[in-house]
């Protein structure tokens, strides 16, 4: 058994040059308001849910992106309302929103 249940990890790397990256698209405002619903939601802690900041995750063209494991599913997220569907389903109650995940061919 793992220390937490699931670990999401958020894209926030910035690119220079114009170059598309996922702080350009709100990353860093998804990755506190995600933080915010898991705690409020009482899922943060060991045998929980933890979120981190994660460097480039080398799927830019998705962006902005977050990935949740042990179950290695990739999202893509406009607004914090899906931030808010995929705590819910996906955090909370262990289903994949398949409307935000990210399809394989994506990359940078």
């Amino acid at each position: 058994m793992s220390y937490y249940q699931r670990h999401v990890f958020f894209c926030l790397n910035e690119r220079s040059g114009g170059e598309a990256c996922c702080a350009h698209h709100g990353a860093e405002a998804a990755f506190n308001h995600c933080k915010q619903r898991v705690k409020a939601e009482g899922l943060a802690g060991a045998g929980g849910v933890r979120v981190n900041r994660a460097g480039c995750l080398d799927r830019c063209a998705g962006g902005p992106v977050a990935v949740v494991y042990p179950e290695a599913v990739w999202y893509t997220f406009v607004d914090a309302a899906d931030i808010d569907e995929i705590v819910e389903r996906h955090l909370k109650g262990g289903e994949v929103v398949e409307r935000l995940r990210l399809g394989p061919e994506v990359g940078r």
